[in-house]
């Protein structure tokens, strides 16, 4: 079975370009450095999983032909990875049912304090985001027929998840990967890293450290994502190995699963 990854973003939380600002990237003509919310879509199997709705989802739905979304996994319950929740009404309507959505404790509570009416369980004159809330766990579980592998990450002193498919793995919003975590990480044949800048981040990886993170874990392709507007595309791959490349929106990447 081939599974297939689309980035609908590849952006820092502000979304490059950043609102007023007016450096090279912010400015640059490469359709490369416009970066929305971070964010991708997977399919396999006739299945479409979403991870994580960001508040570009409506934009990046329109973008790229979503109609059907089977599943949403939540990395963690940060504004850039949680706003677009809402926008899932049309896709609802049209799959006249509801979509289950994967989140850990904590960001459930986040989802839940943000978007209340979802969960209220009243009655509402408007329509509303129609979802089956399940709890996303450290453990594996079948997803839609595929085993997805929940990867523990550390954001700054909070949490978050990223998440393996097979030969593919999906990390994003980490300032460092613990040891347990990344013993979950050989044998890739696609891995997803945050990236954000060269200066360090509190709460992100930088590209130096992200680098070394594929050194050790030797996957076959590397792409960095949640890129900033430090980050020009052309200028950043060109000091980047061959196998290691940035993320960008509409890039799409393919591998095997084998075990399916």
């Amino acid at each position: 079975m081939r599974l297939s990854l689309t980035v609908l973003g590849s952006g820092t939380s502000v979304g490059v370009p950043t609102i007023g600002c007016h450096c090279d990237v912010c400015e640059s003509p490469d359709p490369r450095d416009k970066r929305l919310r971070p964010s991708v879509l997977v399919r396999y199997g006739g299945n479409t999983v979403l991870v994580d709705t960001t508040p570009d989802f409506r934009q990046q739905a329109l973008r790229h032909g979503i109609e059907r979304v089977d599943a949403i996994l939540y990395t963690h319950g940060h504004a850039d990875h949680i706003l677009g929740l809402d926008d899932l009404r049309p896709l609802n309507f049209r799959q006249r049912g509801s979509i289950p959505v994967y989140a850990s404790e904590d960001t459930m509570a986040g989802l839940r304090s943000m978007f209340h009416y979802v969960f209220s369980g009243k009655p509402s004159e408007s329509s509303m985001p129609k979802i089956e809330p399940r709890e996303l766990s450290p453990d594996p579980f079948d997803l839609l027929g595929v085993r997805c592998v929940p990867i523990a990450l550390r954001h700054g002193a909070g949490k978050s998840f990223g998440f393996r498919f097979g030969p593919l793995a999906y990390l994003t919003d980490h300032s460092d990967i613990p040891e347990e975590s990344l013993a979950l990480l050989g044998d890739l044949d696609v891995l997803f890293l945050d990236a954000l800048r060269h200066k360090p981040h509190p709460t992100h990886s930088t590209v130096e450290k992200s680098l070394k993170h594929v050194e050790r874990l030797k996957p076959r392709r590397a792409f960095f994502t949640h890129l900033c507007h430090d980050l020009g595309h052309v200028r950043t791959e060109a000091l980047l190995p061959p196998h290691v490349r940035l993320a960008y929106d509409g890039m799409e990447v393919e591998v095997e699963l084998a075990d399916a």
